[in-house]
């Protein structure tokens, strides 16, 4: 099983103001074609912009403390934020995560229409992602 960083996601309600900050003080730029490929709309309509440095992606979310309650779910990856990894094999993963007895959220396909996603904590109380690239699921 491969796991490997994508993404740290930075919640605020000033989503446009961090975009400019990220692009204009470090030089990221857009990562094309993510807004697309968003489906959770209806549990979660906040602002998201996506920048990267050409390797690290930076996902900038409008904080939503709202968003486990909305899709029935113990830990909110969209109230602080959360790191993400990327795996290739999810149901090994989580049968990891079920033998250390750490619990964890399985949102599916919720976020990014491509992305199968399990949110846990780590021991300081971070949410931590990883998740599989999938077919497309649509909206």
């Amino acid at each position: 099983m491969k796991i490997e960083f994508h993404h740290l996601n930075i919640c605020s309600k000033q989503v446009p103001e961090m975009d400019t900050f990220y692009r204009e003080v470090l030089d990221l730029t857009p990562v094309p074609g993510m807004d697309p490929k968003r489906v959770g709309r209806q549990d979660y309509g906040g602002e998201t912009t996506y920048v990267t440095d050409g390797q690290a992606q930076f996902h900038l979310s409008e904080s939503d403390p709202l968003v486990g309650v909305r899709t029935n779910n113990a830990i909110n990856p969209l109230q602080q934020g959360h790191i993400a990894f990327r795996t290739d094999d999810l149901a090994a993963f989580k049968k990891r995560l079920e033998e250390k007895g750490i619990p964890y959220a399985h949102y599916g396909q919720w976020a990014m229409g491509d992305f199968d996603q399990v949110f846990f904590y780590d021991p300081a109380g971070n949410v931590v992602e990883v998740h599989e690239v999938k077919a497309m699921r649509q909206p």
